[in-house]
């Protein structure tokens, strides 16, 4: 039954702007975007880059503490990130945020393009560098890692 529902669900209700600036370039060859992650988008910006919520929401998690980052995959819990959920039980991820660098916390409202956090380069980072990760996901269980990611619909 599970299989049937996820399989149903392949775009965005919502529509999302951009979390960084529109002209930062844009990678979806990462290691780490298989399976789950398949929609995930990775924007190719420096360390302290302004990170916007893509869409209004509330937080629902925060990890800012890390100062650790790398290029293997023994760095994957290492990340900082915020996430937010949306309208249609979307919900925004932006990983691999600098030490402290969130600007929210966990219950804060959040508004469309309203800046959030900054970028860094903790957690599992591959080839890529200094990066922001990005993806919208709906979870399918209780677990936290029961998500699967989806195709973005973004604003014009």
């Amino acid at each position: 039954m599970i299989t049937n529902i996820r399989a149903l669900i392949m775009q965005t209700k919502s529509e999302y702007v951009f979390p960084v600036s529109s002209l930062s370039p844009i990678r979806t060859d990462s290691p780490a975007h298989q399976r789950r992650l398949k929609h995930a988008v990775d924007f190719i910006v420096p360390e302290g880059t302004s990170i916007f919520a893509a869409a209004d929401g509330v937080v629902v998690d925060v990890k800012q503490d890390s100062d650790k980052g790398g290029s293997t995959e023994e760095f994957d819990e290492e990340g900082n990130y915020i996430e937010i959920k949306h309208v249609n039980n979307e919900y925004s991820i932006y990983e691999h945020l600098k030490q402290n660098g969130s600007l929210v916390k966990i219950g804060d409202s959040v508004k469309e393009g309203q800046v959030i956090g900054y970028s860094g380069s903790t957690g599992w980072l591959a080839h890529l560098g200094p990066h922001l990760h990005f993806d919208v996901h709906v979870y399918f269980g209780e677990g936290r890692e029961d998500y699967e990611t989806l195709e973005i619909r973004w604003k014009k």
